[in-house]
């Protein structure tokens, strides 16, 4: 009887798993095929802009950012809410990059692929508030 108990437990937790792999890959998929518009730099209106990425389909990766434009320039960007906790290291080698190379198109954080992009369509979403309109 307990083998039988402890089997269909043991089967109830394959099934869970198999779910929430599922589930991530699923995630894991749409994260990585993101594609981020081209922002022009050099176009940029004074001001404070938020951002916000929902996270994907499960909101695992949501956040908010702030930028904050002075004299066409980008001087500050902040994470002002996020579902996974990461340093300012990890933001700042992140968002130095997009700086430093004038594009959303850089490299990763290593072993934070996924964090990393779904806080550059965030960004990306303050950016594309700044943009000038002409």
């Amino acid at each position: 009887m307990i083998g039988w108990i402890i089997g269909l437990i043991v089967v109830g937790l394959a099934i869970a798993g198999g779910v929430g792999w599922t589930k991530a890959g699923n995630e894991h998929k749409e994260i990585l095929s993101l594609s981020f518009e081209q922002i022009d730099f050099d176009n940029l209106k004074d001001g404070i802009y938020e951002g916000y990425f929902e996270g994907g389909m499960y909101g695992w990766r949501e956040n908010r950012i702030r930028i904050t434009v002075d004299s066409g320039m980008i001087t500050d960007i902040r994470v002002l809410e996020h579902k996974e906790n990461q340093s300012e290291e990890f933001t700042g080698g992140l968002f130095g990059r997009v700086l430093e190379e004038r594009s959303l198109e850089v490299d990763a954080v290593s072993g934070a692929t996924l964090t990393s992009r779904a806080y550059l369509k965030g960004l990306e979403d303050a950016l594309k508030k700044a943009q000038k309109q002409d």
